[in-house]
């Protein structure tokens, strides 16, 4: 088990102007766990392959995390932005999954 020390990226929509909502990324540095690493190359029709990294760390769950579950988006890892794809409780931490690179996209 290797130590991790990163960024875990939040999306918050907000009103920018009446009428107006947008949605920025908040930030928060976390410190944890690697508790399992895997590398995925996945091969397809395009040019070069795309990389899935399935990595889980093990954070320390803190009130703004619990409080911002549904909003939880990437997870800053070896330099590369990565999608969360799932989140375990196992009170008082959390198990947060990898899946493909994260490009600013909602996609739930």
């Amino acid at each position: 088990m290797s130590k991790w020390s990163g960024i875990i990226g939040f999306t918050e929509t907000t009103e920018t102007v009446p009428g107006v909502w947008e949605e920025s990324v908040i930030e928060r540095k976390y410190f944890g766990d690697v508790i399992r690493q895997k590398k995925t190359v996945l091969g397809g029709d395009k040019l070069t392959d795309d990389i899935k990294l399935t990595n889980d760390v093990s954070i320390l769950a803190d009130p703004y995390i619990m409080n911002h579950l549904r909003s939880l988006r990437y997870i800053c890892y070896m330099g590369v932005r990565w999608k969360v794809t799932d989140v375990e409780p196992q009170y008082p931490r959390l198990i947060l999954t990898t899946g493909g690179v994260y490009n600013g996209e909602d996609e739930t």
